[in-house]
């Protein structure tokens, strides 16, 4: 535990070492979501192979880098692209920016996900604002001994995604003439895509759209006491009938052709917040 603690300290502290500022608010950027990050003025970008602990990003789509900056007046840091389970990081090292976040102060986290679509009213494109989420990875990101200072032992998971930030979103949506889906989405441990019958199950299960990010991290930041917002941008189908083969290629295609919308989406919400 000490040595997880220190790990999360070392990190602020460099990161604490690059800006002039406190933070506001984070904001963590999935596969083919990272022009949100050109919104950024007076940008300082850190590579995460320069942050202590932090790992570079292997996946197309994510930058791998941290970038401290405002956005329409609002202090942030954004992380243009995420590292996963799946790349073989342990919980600890996946969910280490949201311990470093909450060391930082912030107390409000959005996260973004490109996701395949499962409920029948999803379409690629579709924007979904997450309202709860279903874990199929193992291990819990809390597994081991508690962190104290963090939160408790048992954390609260009634309200993983603030319904007021919802709210708030609902509302730029309908200003901006944006249509936005609600839905439940299911974490998976990939990297594989789903199985038919795997589609079939999370369905079942009461999941609309599916990805391979995003609880962990939800999970640490209900633990930090972070409030949190997520999205996801439907980039492929799992709807039986309409399953066809996919790549990480055409997610990103589908992901860069809805992102202005999500895009819009946080940036006024960030300034909401």
């Amino acid at each position: 535990m000490n040595n997880v603690i220190q790990m999360i300290d070392e990190a602020a502290s460099y990161i604490r070492n690059h800006i002039d500022f406190t933070p506001q608010i984070a904001i963590i950027l999935g596969s083919g979501l990272g022009p949100l990050a050109g919104e950024i003025t007076s940008p300082v970008v850190m590579k995460y192979s320069d942050i202590p602990h932090f790992k570079a990003s292997a996946v197309a789509g994510h930058a791998g880098e941290l970038i401290a900056g405002t956005i329409d007046g609002r202090k942030v840091l954004v992380m243009n692209g995420r590292f996963h389970y799946y790349e073989g990081h342990r919980m600890e090292i996946v969910t280490l920016p949201i311990r470093v976040f909450a060391r930082l102060g912030i107390r409000n986290l959005l996260v973004t996900n490109a996701a395949g679509g499962i409920a029948d009213r999803l379409n690629p494109g579709s924007v979904m604002l997450i309202t709860d989420h279903l874990s199929m990875m193992c291990p819990s990101p809390l597994i081991g001994p508690n962190l104290d200072e963090f939160g408790p032992r048992f954390p609260d998971m009634s309200e993983a995604y603030s319904k007021e930030l919802i709210r708030k979103a609902d509302e730029i949506a309908e200003e901006k003439g944006i249509k936005v889906q609600h839905g439940v989405y299911i974490g998976t441990q990939g990297p594989t895509f789903e199985t038919p019958a795997e589609y079939k199950l999370f369905h079942i299960l009461g999941a609309d759209a599916v990805g391979m990010s995003t609880v962990p991290e939800v999970i640490v930041a209900n633990h930090c006491g972070i409030k949190v917002f997520g999205i996801s941008v439907i980039t492929d189908l799992g709807v039986e009938g309409k399953i066809v083969e996919v790549t990480h290629e055409e997610v990103q295609k589908a992901a860069d052709a809805a992102q202005p919308k999500m895009t819009t989406i946080m940036r006024e919400l960030i300034n909401r917040a």
